[in-house]
């Protein structure tokens, strides 16, 4: 006698569920936006320190990659429709294509690689190790479209768009695997 066949049964999310996740996605998104007009400029470079990599780093891997990227998109498409959210008030899908816009394209995927590579909570030292790969990505993607947009060498743009900024983001990675294993130990 055979078995019968399993019936797979798809099942919506419970509404309780899909409010916390529109909450958090939207939250992270907007934390984003406030870590964006915490900004300070450095006279030799036209990329500004911001505090949204510390946002980008702390979505992936406290909500997960899926939804730390959606909270990425979303962060994105409030100054693609015109809210003044990137960096110094700065708005419009223009900005993007824009010397420093590649560092905000790199959102969503620093994001998963955040989400992916801590998703285990490993320790201290992996979970930094994670998130500047994450911070990584974001100045690599950032670096080349500055080097493709001012027509500068390699080396040049990546003395103004990454040397530069590879301290603050070790600090950011440091104080987010610090946050991360602080909510690790609040959630036992």
């Amino acid at each position: 006698m055979k078995p019968q066949s399993e019936v797979k049964t798809v099942t919506l999310q419970r509404p309780d569920t899909l409010v916390k996740n529109i909450i958090l996605i939207f939250g992270f998104s907007l934390l984003t936006a406030a870590g964006a007009g915490v900004e300070f400029r450095l006279p030799f470079t036209p990329v500004p320190v911001t505090l949204q990599t510390l946002a980008i780093l702390l979505a992936g891997a406290t909500i997960g990659w899926k939804r730390g990227a959606l909270s990425q998109v979303v962060y994105l498409t409030y100054g693609v429709i015109g809210l003044p959210v990137f960096s110094g008030g700065a708005l419009g899908a223009a900005y993007l294509i824009s010397p420093t816009g590649g560092y905000l394209l790199a959102f969503p995927f620093a994001a998963i690689i955040a989400g992916f590579l801590t998703s285990k909570h490993y320790g201290f030292v992996r979970n930094t190790t994670g998130f500047m790969t994450a911070s990584a990505v974001i100045l690599l993607t950032g670096t080349s479209q500055l080097s493709l947009f001012t027509g500068q060498n390699w080396n040049s743009a990546f003395l103004l768009g990454f040397a530069p900024f590879i301290a603050g983001d070790f600090i950011k990675s440091v104080f987010s695997a610090v946050a991360l294993s602080s909510l690790k130990r609040l959630k036992r």
